[in-house]
């Protein structure tokens, strides 16, 4: 005698649940997808014009690059799911020795 038990009395509300989910998920990915393509493109416009410093088109670029980052990781590799800690942990522990070792360069052949 098998026992088929499920997480739910009603298995269609089960599958509603899914896909109501699965469909908030992919309009999350549409959005950010959106998104990242306008802030490509205010980058391209930024460079594109010639009357815009540089000072002030490096600075934008970097902050644009650092959102387009947070995106991809957040909503297209999934971390802001449950059970990626350890992941998470490794990819930010990463970033900061990446970024400590930019940081140890420059100040070395600028200073």
């Amino acid at each position: 005698m098998a026992n088929e038990q499920s997480n739910s009395a009603n298995p269609n509300f089960n599958l509603k649940y899914r896909r109501k989910q699965s469909a908030e998920e992919m309009k999350h990915q549409v959005v950010t997808f959106v998104l990242m393509i306008f802030f490509t493109l205010i980058a391209f416009a930024a460079v594109a014009i010639e009357g815009i410093s540089p000072w002030f088109i490096k600075p934008t670029l970097l902050l644009l690059a650092a959102v387009q980052v947070i995106f991809q990781l957040y909503y297209f590799m999934h971390m802001k799911h449950k059970g990626h800690g350890a992941i998470t942990l490794f990819i930010f522990s990463g970033l900061l020795v990446g970024l400590i070792t930019v940081l140890a360069f420059v100040t070395i052949v600028w200073l």
